[in-house]
């Protein structure tokens, strides 16, 4: 992903619908509000095409008043920083995605000077992820090798820095697993739009990993998600857009954002067969669990950690 935008809470081009659109994609109709508040896990709020205030009100409009949005690159992370600082109900995540890692540096010295500068934001208040890390065999923009190294790395800045480790896994959940348990994962981990199947599920769950579904979820030839989210603890689940990818059914096809996210936690209700607000409560403490308390002020690791 190559993350772009102006500043935060800056309007972008075509931004002129709440979620905007995106890549000449129409914007999603707002879904039905839910009857609870709940919060978007993982999105790019830096690539919608639309002020962040008018995305964040829209969703707060269909019930989500919470956004982690997430850094690929050194550009995009220091914009979620900035992003989060400006807006209370915005979240930071930082890292250098997998893709990226080829690009972010040339040199170890480079490398070494890339990853104090995440290790040093991984450090700041509003971030609360350490994210989007991991790997990625699906595309080649970055040797599986370079991957793994970059990947150790943001889990030992995760764990200096006290914060949960958002990975990135797309065709390599052996080896993201294998490396997990090698290097020893932190405290709190979350699986970003989760792709494996009901026994890779088991198999997180065991190891107390949270899964984040994304609109994948709602996706008619993904059984095998529905699947692992039906064996996944209620209290290792979350919900997410990766805004502005990956529109949940109804609205394929049209362009992402977070209030989309009320259509994937009430297919995930469905799945489980809880109430739909009753889930989104669980989301809610899921989500201070893992990310730390929502109320403004300055964050510690205190007593939400596991």
């Amino acid at each position: 992903m190559s993350p772009g935008g102006s500043q935060p809470g800056g309007s972008q081009p075509g931004g002129s619908q709440p979620g905007g659109s995106q890549h000449g994609r129409p914007a999603a109709p707002a879904p039905e509000p839910l009857p609870a508040t709940a919060f978007d896990s993982h999105c790019h709020l830096d690539m919608i095409d639309a002020p962040v205030t008018e995305v964040m009100a829209a969703a707060a409009a269909c019930g989500i008043d919470r956004v982690v949005t997430v850094g690929c690159d050194l550009p995009s992370s220091h914009w979620a920083v900035k992003c989060a600082a400006g807006h209370d109900d915005v979240f930071a995540a930082v890292a250098i995605h997998p893709n990226e890692t080829a690009a972010a540096a040339s040199t170890p010295a480079q490398r070494d000077s890339v990853l104090a500068e995440i290790s040093e934001l991984a450090g700041l208040p509003e971030v609360r992820a350490v994210g989007e890390t991991g790997l990625d065999y699906y595309r080649d923009d970055a040797p599986p090798a370079l991957q793994r190294e970059w990947f150790r790395a943001h889990i030992d800045i995760a764990k200096q820095a006290g914060k949960a480790l958002m990975i990135h896994d797309r065709d390599a959940h052996d080896d993201v697993l294998a490396i997990l348990a090698a290097q020893g994962a932190p405290d709190r981990v979350v699986f970003h739009c989760f792709s494996g199947d009901a026994a890779m599920a088991r198999q997180c769950a065991d190891a107390g990993y949270l899964l984040s579904f994304a609109g994948t979820l709602t996706f008619a030839n993904a059984p095998q998600l529905r699947e692992a989210a039906v064996v996944t603890p209620a209290e290792l689940l979350l919900v997410e857009t990766d805004a502005p990818f990956l529109t949940p059914a109804p609205n394929r096809g049209k362009s992402n954002s977070p209030a989309q996210v009320a259509h994937t936690l009430r297919a995930l209700a469905a799945v489980k067969h809880l109430d739909v607000a009753e889930l989104c409560s669980v989301i809610q403490l899921n989500g201070e669990r893992v990310f730390g308390p929502w109320s403004a002020g300055p964050w510690s690791a205190g007593p939400w950690r596991a």
